[in-house]
Formats: structure tokens, C-alpha cells, sequence
């Protein structure tokens, strides 16, 4: 990567040949697709957000802590709850959905190792607990991360 081949993002751009004000039979003449006068209607409109004077929204509001837009929201189900699966059934996101185990899988499910497990079983999902695994594994069964 150099500065001979920077390119914007696929469709990030749009086509600025659109021309408007050229008379009603373009489609987008006339007020040119800002309505009839007002502030929005002309040069140095206010910026988004901005309530005349008024203090906005986003300052009234009080804020506290700090939320990492990046964060997981991963959802966490023992081992305990396994148990109510058949012997030798394979155990994935779906059928946790479908048995009512889990019911918004959001960002993952992880399997923790609070409990036991006495059937052998091929689990599928996003993470398990080190104890966890190893009572899978110790039970007869797979704990495969997907």
C-alpha cells in the first residue's frame, strides 16, 4: 500500500453530475429540493442536532461511565443446562434456540463449567470455560469453538 494506489471505499462516492436548479422538467428545479424559504432553505443552514439556542438534546441528557462501541455482548449458559439433551445429540446455537436455553443469542454464546454433565455430546458455540471443556470432554463428548 502507497499513495499511487489510495482509493476511496466501494461505494463511498457518489456522482456529483447531478445538476440541480435547471428548470421544473428536471425534476429538481425551482427550490432545488429545499422546500419554500426558511433557514433550511438557504446558505449556512445550522449544523445537525442544533435546536435554535435552545441547550440540545445530547447536552440535557446526563452521561456517565463510558461504552466501548467495540464490546461483545456474549451470552452464558452452564454446562447444568446441557444435561437436556439427548445422549449423543449435537448441541449448536439453533438447537440451545429451539430447546429454549437461550433465547437472544446476540454476539455468542459461551458454555460455563458451573454444574455436570452426565451425557455425551458434540457442542458447538462461540467459547467454553477451560472447566467447562473439560467436563464435556470428561462426560465423553466434543466442545468444538465455531
Amino acid at each position: 500500500m502507497d499513495l499511487s494506489n489510495l482509493q476511496p471505499a466501494e461505494g463511498s462516492r457518489q456522482s456529483d453530475n447531478f445538476r440541480r436548479g435547471r428548470g421544473h422538467g428536471s425534476g429538481n428545479g425551482k427550490t432545488a429540493g429545499k422546500g419554500h424559504k426558511g433557514q433550511k432553505a438557504r446558505s449556512g443552514a445550522p449544523r445537525p442536532g442544533f435546536e435554535g439556542g435552545q441547550m440540545p438534546l445530547y447536552r440535557r441528557l446526563p452521561k456517565r461511565g463510558f461504552k466501548n462501541r467495540n464490546s461483545k455482548e456474549i451470552v452464558g449458559i452452564n454446562v447444568s443446562v446441557l444435561d437436556r439433551f439427548e445422549d449423543g445429540a449435537e448441541v449448536t446455537v439453533a438447537t440451545l434456540l429451539e430447546s429454549g436455553a437461550i433465547t437472544n443469542p446476540k454476539d455468542g454464546v459461551k458454555i460455563l463449567g458451573n454444574g455436570e454433565i452426565t451425557k455425551k455430546l458434540t457442542v458447538k458455540v462461540d467459547a467454553f470455560s477451560e472447566s467447562a471443556k473439560a467436563k464435556i470432554e470428561a462426560a465423553g463428548g466434543t466442545a468444538e469453538v465455531i
